[in-house]
């Protein structure tokens, strides 16, 4: 291989952040604002995810968050709605995201974390 022309990495981007209500346009608004800033921060498009995962604490369920993805042009990405672990004490009403996209070997994922569930990964520089 010739420098200069380096293999992608398959990178993996985590997020999170909670939904107001257990309604579908809460859940649809939070899931909405969560992708449009990990795509922000990280410089992606819909077209650039190779998978996505979604999950909600349990007491979500008014509707699947991948319909906001979808709304936004994630229309030919693999999407999986998933429930998180019910562990007591858990903060609620909260959708996490791992995405999955190639990108240079040297590009580093700015993870997404947005109001309070900063808390739940305070350990990174890129929460805020």
């Amino acid at each position: 291989m010739s420098e200069g022309n380096e293999i992608p990495r398959l990178f993996g981007l985590r997020g999170a952040v909670q939904a107001a209500r257990n309604d579908s346009e809460s859940i649809l608004a939070a899931t909405r604002e969560l992708i449009a800033e990990m795509m922000k921060r990280n410089g992606l498009s819909a077209d650039d995810f190779v998978s996505v995962i979604f999950t909600c604490t349990d007491d979500l369920n008014a509707q699947f968050p991948a319909v906001a993805a979808r709304e936004m042009g994630f229309s030919h990405v693999p999407l999986l709605c998933n429930r998180e672990m019910d562990v007591p004490g858990s903060m609620e009403r909260v959708i996490r995201v791992l995405g999955h996209y190639y990108a240079p070997p040297d590009h580093k994922p700015e993870h997404v974390y947005i109001g309070e569930t900063q808390r739940l990964r305070a350990d990174l520089h890129s929460a805020q």
